[in-house]
């Protein structure tokens, strides 16, 4: 069977069995179309493993983009291994894009909630891209109806906007209405991760606090090992959650004495996990997804009612006596199969929803609904990749996966999910650094996540003064400037390079972020205007392009001293800008 489209015929393979499938077009602007597909069965079904394929010839197609591509911008051979997603896991669209930035083609599905596997890959023999979307490859609860949207676009526009528009996209779909963010969602926080693991205790949290809101951040994120006296890292030990008393006594004053110094605070949770030393285990025997011997815990069902109630009574008890204002809910994506659906065998007994992603959906749903009815406005953290159109419709913030003390990897996360996630709050992965470390190298973590909300997690206490004088001076920075930073308008360069130029556009002023020595740094030399450029290149020079000479221009180093800066003539102008420092210039 072959549907024609704008960008030739698109074949379905696999079997459809006792499935109808009709397809359907239309084009809401040109270089745009949406291909409808609706499956019909005539009666409950398992639904049909099917594959969308077409090809496109490789014209002006150098770089690939998707939601898990991190370091791998390239475009593969058509026989290397899908993309996948589901609900919580990644994004099915899939952008080819030429070397100047401009989109020439970007594919996205509206299928938000079930797995999807994704291709688009170099057919060698004929220098094409040949792409495919593999539609109910893993188990599924039998369906008499099913219906997804295709989105197509060949705009050539640059890259960043197309994006930005194919995420606006899926918000027009009930199932991925974005929830609303609350103010607090874009302050920055401190967090017990890496400065603490485990090894948590209340007087030291609330000692590092009071050093962290003079620094200028608003809210601690206390991570795994307040729920057990176990510092061998793993999951044994969750799942009854109950407060370590040896660590937090009182847990309730001591929320409060964080709350006096203006700080939220928010406490992590696994949320799938039974680990093998809870007293829950049994309690629970027969209603797993899994068994993962490798983080010593098991993965609850959320099909089953039971499960679902007992995960939401533990948020709201914790939010009821603790007085907390947020989770951080982590390991969403451990909810999935490791090969056959086990309740198949069980005829789904006990369940009161057969598919998984639907019983994750209303999980996540009915939990925010609960949480919110007690305190509006809570704060819930995910991390990458479960950082779907549909999860947006829980959390607030969005944390860049774990790559402790990793700049290049931070950059490249933080700015992938600030174009996929609109106007969720995305933060960084926790920033750590080494206290004998020079001030301005240190300074390298914070300025590569600049363009998103910034997570501290090293020791405070522990820190050279130059270093709490550098931190001081990026959050007052980032603070001062956080309008531009995170609602101005975002424009990476040069994706195939990680993004080694960064602009963000604001209503009076232009921060450019430069990251890679011998770029030419573009600036907007628009009058009474000010561009703010960061120098992050680990040189002292950078060359600007300038249409015209600035009115006045001054330099600052990494912990905020003035420095002298000459006025630079317009065209290429080389500038000497203090290492992780930043110039300021005025039209």
């Amino acid at each position: 069977m072959k549907f024609a489209t704008m960008i030739g015929e698109i074949r379905i393979a696999g079997e459809l069995r006792n499935w109808n499938l009709a397809c359907t077009k239309e084009s809401p602007e040109p270089g745009v179309e949406l291909v409808h597909f609706a499956f019909r069965a005539p009666e409950l079904s398992d639904p049909p493993n099917v594959r969308l394929e077409w090809r496109v010839p490789q014209l002006d197609m150098q770089f690939r983009w998707h939601t898990a591509a991190t370091f791998q911008r390239n475009i593969p051979p058509d026989w290397g291994a899908p993309l996948e997603s589901s609900l919580a896991y990644q994004v099915p669209a899939v952008q080819l894009g030429a070397l100047d930035g401009e989109n020439r083609l970007t594919f996205a599905l509206s299928e938000a909630l079930r797995t999807v596997k994704i291709k688009a890959g170099v057919c060698e023999e004929a220098n094409e891209i040949a792409c495919s979307i593999e539609l109910f490859s893993v188990p599924e609860a039998p369906l008499s109806s099913y219906e997804t949207v295709l989105r197509l676009d060949t705009r050539h526009l640059f890259y960043a906007e197309v994006l930005r528009q194919t995420f606006r996209w899926y918000e027009t779909f009930p199932e991925c209405t974005p929830a609303a963010v609350p103010a607090a969602a874009f302050d920055p926080v401190y967090s017990s991760w890496y400065s603490f693991h485990q090894n948590l205790f209340d007087r030291e949290l609330e000692a590092e606090c009071r050093l962290a809101a003079a620094c200028g951040m608003k809210g601690i994120i206390v991570d795994d090992g307040w729920q057990t006296d176990d510092c061998n890292r793993g999951y044994a030990y969750c799942g009854d959650w109950e407060i370590s008393k040896n660590r937090f006594p009182d847990m309730r004053a001591h929320v409060a004495k964080v709350h006096e110094l203006g700080m939220k605070y928010l406490v992590w949770y696994s949320v799938p996990f039974i680990g093998k030393k809870s007293r829950n285990l049994e309690r629970f025997r027969g209603k797993f997804l899994a068994r993962v011997d490798r983080l010593d815990t098991y993965v609850l069902d959320p099909r089953f009612p039971e499960v679902r109630a007992f995960l939401i009574s533990i948020y709201e008890n914790a939010l009821r006596e603790w007085d907390i204002d947020g989770f951080k809910l982590d390991f969403i994506d451990m909810f999935r199969f490791d090969g056959e659906d086990p309740a198949v065998s069980e005829n789904y007994a006990g369940r009161d929803i057969k598919s998984l992603p639907e019983a994750v959906d209303r999980l996540l749903s009915e939990t925010m609904a609960h949480l919110n009815r007690i305190k509006p406005g809570i704060l819930i953290e995910f991390r990458q990749a479960y950082i779907g159109p549909a999860i947006r419709k829980y959390g607030s913030m969005f944390r860049a996966g774990d790559c402790p003390a990793d700049v290049l990897s931070n950059r490249v996360r933080t700015i992938d999910l600030r174009l996929s996630s609109g106007a969720t709050a995305v933060h960084s992965d926790m920033l750590e650094w080494n206290s004998a470390d020079s001030a301005e190298s240190a300074a390298l973590q914070f300025l590569n996540i600049l363009f998103s909300v910034p997570q501290i997690s090293v020791r405070l206490e522990s820190l050279p003064e130059r270093h709490r004088e550098m931190l001081r001076f990026w959050l007052d920075f980032w603070s001062r400037h956080r309008e531009t930073l995170m609602h101005g308008t975002l424009r990476p360069l040069h994706p195939m390079l990680n993004y080694p130029i960064v602009i963000a556009d604001g209503a009076d002023e232009q921060i450019v972020a430069v990251y890679n020595p011998g770029m030419t740094v573009p600036v907007d030399c628009i009058p009474g205007r000010r561009c703010l450029v960061v120098n992050a290149s680990g040189a002292e020079e950078l060359v600007l392009d300038l249409a015209s000479r600035p009115v006045s221009a001054e330099v600052f180093d990494t912990t905020g001293r003035a420095g002298e800066a000459g006025v630079p003539e317009s065209g290429l102008a080389r500038v000497r800008v203090p290492l992780s420092g930043v110039l300021s210039l005025r039209f």
